[in-house]
């Protein structure tokens, strides 16, 4: 028994949810997100919750129960209060600024790395190493954030690189004479 799909999702005053077969749409102050839950989840709607049922008891229905689950809680925090990644910038020369929309680094390459936000997501550099990515889909910000780390991932021995906020990376000791 799942006990996170169990939980009734709240709708928070000012938010609207539609469902219409296996579509759940959430509409906010912030904007509005969709998703098409598995076959095997029965969303509906009692009141200012969302309730999510089994349609029969097997394992895969199982897993997507809690899943759906948190994907409509995430849609609807995320139409409310939205979600915001910050990454920070280690290392000297390491810096970040903004060009129009587009974010453009200075990471020890040759060249500077410019990085055009999707759709749904945006950018701030409120100082020249810290970054911060904010959206309404958590799936869209998370998966920015990465995508930036990725281009210079924080090495063991100096701790240089891109970085999550609060990101403990483990250093390795140096050659010994």
């Amino acid at each position: 028994m799942s006990r996170i799909g169990k939980k009734p999702v709240a709708i928070p005053s000012g938010v609207q949810v539609t469902i219409s077969g296996q579509t759940v749409t959430v509409k906010g102050p912030k904007g509005q997100l969709a998703w098409t839950l598995a076959d095997e989840i029965v969303p509906s709607q009692e009141g200012q919750e969302i309730l999510l049922a089994k349609r029969e008891d097997t394992p895969r229905a199982q897993a997507m129960w809690g899943l759906s689950r948190t994907l409509v809680n995430n849609m609807v925090v995320g139409v409310t209060q939205g979600y915001e990644q910050t990454l920070e910038l280690v290392g000297v020369g390491y810096r970040a600024a903004m060009k129009g929309q587009a974010l453009s680094m200075q990471l020890g390459f040759s060249h500077d790395v410019d990085i055009k936000p999707p759709a749904g997501v945006s950018f701030a550099v409120p100082k020249q190493t810290e970054i911060k990515i904010s959206g309404i889909d958590k799936q869209l910000v998370g998966e920015t954030a990465a995508r930036i780390r990725r281009i210079r991932p924080p090495e063991p021995y100096k701790g240089k690189g891109v970085r999550y906020a609060g990101e403990q990376v483990r250093r390795k000791e140096g050659k010994k004479k």
